[in-house]
């Protein structure tokens, strides 16, 4: 199977507050690449807000292969599943989500609850903001400067990104470009160069332009 070439997860951190019959229902969403990094910021917020009732989280990761979530002493199916659901609903992978309650004393019932911590969730997710990345393959290559002023024209035409230049005698190129527009992009090296510059991969990546 292919590798996708898009990636959507969370920009970065996002919190919301939300009042339901005098509970408080605070969110936090952030982007999580690894089990560890999901458990270390669902720690966070229960060292943060250690008086609260619930901790209720999820996270999801590596395209939904890995889904996590838990209740923390709500009732069975009211809290955590709804969470991980808002996740999966918002496209986003590599995310964690954890719901914080402070119970005000009113019982919301199990519909409650679900929309409490639903709403909640979503709320986190729209602060932290959902961003899809597409893989771009690195290159690198080796240029007189003349040739190299020549490519920097080309670059923004295939929105190819720079990352490193290097001129003592010559120029060693460092730079990205999406995978849909890549071969165009060394067809237009080959032809300004006459076939002697020879972009070689040196690895892939996703970024967000």
């Amino acid at each position: 199977m292919a590798e996708p070439n898009f990636y959507t997860t969370l920009e970065k951190e996002g919190t919301a507050e939300l009042t339901e019959k005098k509970s408080v229902f605070m969110g936090f969403a952030a982007p999580a690449r690894t089990e560890e990094e999901a458990m270390s910021c669902i720690r966070k917020r229960r060292a943060m807000y250690a008086d609260a009732r619930h901790h209720v989280w999820a996270y999801l990761m590596k395209d939904g292969i890995i889904a996590r979530y838990s209740d923390d002493g709500e009732p069975q199916g009211s809290a955590g599943v709804p969470v991980l659901e808002i996740i999966r609903k918002s496209g986003s992978t590599d995310a964690v989500v954890v719901v914080t309650r402070y119970f005000g004393g009113i019982l919301l019932g199990a519909g409650g609850l679900v929309r409490a911590y639903s709403h909640t969730a979503r709320l986190a997710l729209d602060a932290a903001g959902i961003i899809t990345y597409e893989k771009y393959t690195e290159y690198v290559q080796h240029c007189s400067y003349s040739d190299y002023q020549r490519y920097l024209a080309e670059f923004p035409r295939f929105g190819a990104a720079i990352d490193d230049t290097v001129s003592p005698d010559c120029v060693t190129l460092r730079y990205a470009v999406k995978e849909s527009v890549a071969e165009g992009l060394l067809n237009r090296i080959r032809e300004l160069s006459g076939g002697k510059d020879q972009p070689q991969v040196c690895g892939e990546r996703f970024d967000y332009r």
